[in-house]
């Protein structure tokens, strides 16, 4: 029972981590792709080619900040996987996503600016709610890393 339920937690957390591995190379595709593709829908969307410099350089950013926010959380995953996860490299990985969430969250409100849509206003909320949840779960995870380290040095 225990070993199924082992292999089922391995299972899940390796099909996460290729999600993110896929997530991650796609977007390298999409965003590199950005300036063909902006044209392409410009063809159906023509507000896209109104303002085409502005919406190809605020999704590279975005494209680009996703990517960073993608890295760090495969880098998490790769000590998940190695049953070493309360590390402080994990602590530096969630303050940097919770950093880069609040920063895709401020680049989504000057990507409104250009051209506003009300599920912008979600995307921004789940943003800063990422943010605050990468920062707190930082801190629990640096508590749990001193509590492993003292724990290390007492045996």
């Amino acid at each position: 029972m225990e070993r199924d339920i082992a292999a089922r937690k391995q299972s899940l957390t390796r099909w996460t981590k290729y999600l993110l591995d896929f997530m991650f190379y796609a977007g390298i595709l999409v965003t590199a792709s950005l300036p063909f593709s902006i044209k392409w829908l410009g063809r159906y969307l023509p507000r896209f080619l109104e303002n085409y410099e502005e919406i190809v350089i605020i999704y590279f950013v975005l494209g680009i900040s996703a990517l960073i926010l993608i890295r760090e959380l495969r880098r998490i995953f790769k000590t998940v996987l190695e049953e070493n996860c309360f590390v402080m490299e994990n602590v530096v990985s969630l303050r940097k996503m919770g950093n880069w969430s609040f920063f895709i969250a401020l680049m989504s409100i000057v990507r409104s600016i250009v051209y506003m849509t009300i599920a912008m206003a979600v995307v921004i909320l789940v943003f800063v709610i990422a943010g605050l949840f990468s920062k707190v779960l930082a801190l629990v995870f640096e508590e749990a890393v001193r509590y492993k380290e003292e724990n290390d040095l007492t045996i």
